[in-house]
């Protein structure tokens, strides 16, 4: 899995926060306020990730409605584990990992293994 560009990043960023699913539109308006962009930059981009399968779409009217194929934190998770077996040294990776989180972090991470050690 490749990360995103700059734009595709902002994009799906955009379409997260709006509950995974938008119009170009939609996200040329949300874009527009802090950027100046052209509404194809954002179609192109959009259908980008479609063709990517980062994105499925739906005819609404003239329009597609986008809908993302994973939520953020799936994303995430989904990069974390290819960062995990591309060959490095996953213990290494791991301890700088962890290695870097503060004490919430660390809490937080604590809770969730004891978690899944009691099922």
């Amino acid at each position: 899995m490749r990360r995103f560009g700059e734009l595709e990043a902002v994009v799906m960023e955009r379409l997260w926060a709006s509950g995974g699913n938008a119009t170009v539109r939609e996200v040329f308006d949300q874009l527009r306020a802090n950027r100046e962009i052209a509404y194809t930059t954002v179609m192109s981009t959009m259908d980008n990730l479609h063709r990517k399968g980062h994105l499925t779409r739906e005819r609404e009217g003239k329009a597609y409605r986008y809908q993302t194929v994973a939520s953020h934190a799936e994303y995430t998770a989904k990069l974390m584990r290819e960062a995990l077996s591309s060959g490095a040294d996953s213990d290494a990776v791991l301890t700088h990992f962890v290695g870097e989180m503060n004490e919430a972090e660390l809490i937080q991470l604590r809770e969730l293994l004891a978690g899944t050690a009691d099922q």
